[in-house]
C-alpha cells in the first residue's frame, strides 16, 4: 500500500499555502487533528493527509469574561483540566468517543469536538456544542481565510456562519481557532436512581422529571441486560434503572431532589440516591458509551428520536434485529443501539424504516468495519433533502470537493 504523504503546519499562515496548493491541483485533503474519530464515518481515500495536531494551543482565556479561544489541535483533556482549575466547563460536556474504536484515549481535540458535534448527556439542559460556539477562525477549500462570531458573547457578527459549521465533520473548512462560552461547574452533582421500570414507564418518568420544577441537568435509562456492564458497584443489581441528575448549589440540589423523590415516588419501590463523585463517574461513562466499549467488534449507532417516541423505536428495531443491546440518554432523545457485525445491514434498514415511519429523528454510525462504513452513510434522515443540501453547501465552501470528501455522504 503507498504511504500517503502528511502536511503537518505549524501555524495558520503554513496550513493556508497547503490548502491552496492542494486545490490548485485538485488534490485532496483527510483532515484530522486528534484522530480520535478517525473511524466513525465512511472511510475516505486522499492524496494527502493535513495533521493540525501542531495548530494548538490556548488563545485566550479570561475566566470572569465566560469564554474561551483556542486553536484547532489543543487537546480537550487540557481544555478541560484549564477550566477545571479555575471551576468552570464546557457545558455541553463534550465525549471522548476514542475508546468507542480503540482510539487512544485524551486524543480528542477542541476542532473535532466542533466539527463531529457530538455533545453529552448535560445537551437537554446546556444546549448541543453549537449553542455553545461563538466564533472560528477557519480556510475554506480555496485557501481561503474566513472568520465568524468572536470573542465575546454579545458579538453577533457572522454568528450563525459560526454555528452552521457545527458538525460539517472537517468537509466544508479547515477550523484552525475557536472560541467557547464557559460555565461554572456545578457545587453538587446529586443522581436519583429508580429500579425495576420498563422502556415506556421510564420514558414517561423521564418526560415527569423534566416537566418539573427539579430543573434536571440529564435523565437516562439503562435496561437490565447493560447495567452490569457498566461495572459499578452501586448499580450491581440485576434490574432496569432510570436515572436522573441535579446539579448545583448544594442546598438547592438537596431541596430539588426532595421534590423530584415525592414527585416519582409512586412509580417503584426502590430508589436509592447516588453521591457527588458516584454521580460524576456515572455520567461520564454514560457520556462515552463507555460499556460499548468491551467488544469492538459489533457494530455502534446512535439514534437521535423525539423522547416520546423512543419505545416505538426501540421495539420496531428489535422485533426485526435479535441482540440488540441499548441504553437511552437525554431523556429518551438518545438511543444507543449496539448490534452483531454481520446484522448491520439488516439495523441500517430498520433505522431508516423507523425513523421515517416515526417522522423525525436520524441515526449516527459510530462504530463498523470498513466494509459496512464504506456502504453506509455516515447518517440516516428521515429528511431527504438533507443531502442535498450539504451537497450546495460542499459546492459553496469546498467547490473543488479536496476536504473529507465522501466522509458523510457517498459522492459528496
Amino acid at each position: 500500500m503507498t504511504q500517503i504523504e502528511t502536511f503537518k503546519p505549524d501555524n495558520v499562515d503554513n496550513a493556508v499555502e497547503i490548502i491552496a496548493w492542494v486545490a490548485d491541483r485538485i488534490k485532496t485533503l483527510n483532515v484530522f487533528s486528534g484522530q480520535s474519530k478517525s473511524k466513525i464515518g465512511r472511510p475516505i481515500q486522499t492524496d494527502y493527509n493535513l495533521d493540525l495536531s501542531n495548530i494548538s494551543g490556548v488563545i485566550d482565556y479570561d475566566p470572569a469574561e465566560l469564554v474561551i479561544t483556542a486553536r484547532a489541535g489543543t487537546p480537550l483533556v487540557e481544555i478541560k483540566k484549564l477550566l477545571s482549575e479555575n471551576n468552570q466547563m464546557l457545558s455541553f460536556e463534550p465525549p471522548d468517543l476514542g475508546l468507542l474504536n480503540g482510539v487512544e484515549t485524551a486524543s480528542a481535540t477542541l476542532a473535532g469536538v466542533y466539527a463531529t458535534n457530538f455533545s453529552g448527556s448535560r445537551r437537554i439542559q446546556a444546549g448541543s456544542v453549537r449553542d455553545s460556539a461563538l466564533g472560528i477562525c477557519a480556510i475554506s477549500g480555496r485557501g481561503e481565510i474566513f472568520k465568524s462570531g468572536g470573542r465575546v458573547i454579545k458579538n453577533v457578527s457572522g454568528y450563525d456562519l459560526s454555528k452552521g459549521l457545527t458538525g460539517s465533520w472537517g468537509t466544508l473548512a479547515v477550523i484552525t481557532e475557536l472560541s467557547f462560552k464557559v460555565l461554572p461547574l456545578p457545587q453538587s452533582s446529586r443522581t436519583l436512581v429508580i429500579f425495576d421500570l420498563t422502556v415506556a414507564e421510564a420514558t414517561k418518568a423521564m418526560s415527569k422529571g423534566m416537566g418539573s420544577y427539579c430543573d434536571l441537568s440529564s435523565s437516562a435509562y439503562l435496561p437490565a441486560q447493560v447495567v452490569s456492564d457498566f461495572r459499578l458497584d452501586y448499580l450491581s443489581l440485576e434490574s432496569s434503572v432510570t436515572l436522573f441528575r441535579i446539579e448545583g448549589f448544594e442546598p438547592s440540589v438537596k431541596e430539588r431532589l426532595e421534590t423530584l423523590k415525592k414527585t416519582l415516588n409512586p412509580l417503584s419501590s426502590r430508589i436509592i440516591e447516588l453521591n457527588h463523585p458516584e454521580s460524576i463517574h456515572l455520567w461520564d461513562a454514560i457520556t462515552e458509551g463507555r460499556i460499548f466499549c468491551h467488544d469492538l467488534s459489533s457494530s455502534l449507532w446512535r439514534l437521535s428520536v423525539s423522547p416520546m417516541n423512543a419505545p416505538d423505536a426501540i421495539k420496531a428495531i428489535c422485533d426485526k434485529i435479535q441482540g440488540v443491546r441499548f441504553f437511552l440518554d437525554w431523556a429518551g432523545g438518545l438511543i444507543w443501539l449496539e448490534v452483531n457485525e454481520e446484522e448491520t445491514t439488516q439495523v441500517e434498514e430498520a433505522i431508516r424504516a423507523t425513523i421515517v415511519s416515526l417522522a423525525g429523528g436520524y441515526a449516527t454510525l459510530l462504530r463498523a468495519s470498513p466494509s459496512v462504513r464504506e456502504s453506509t452513510d455516515l447518517f440516516q434522515n428521515s429528511i431527504s433533502s438533507v443531502a442535498s443540501l450539504s451537497s450546495r453547501l460542499k459546492k459553496q465552501f469546498d467547490p473543488q470537493m479536496i476536504l473529507n470528501p465522501g466522509r458523510i455522504w457517498r459522492g459528496i
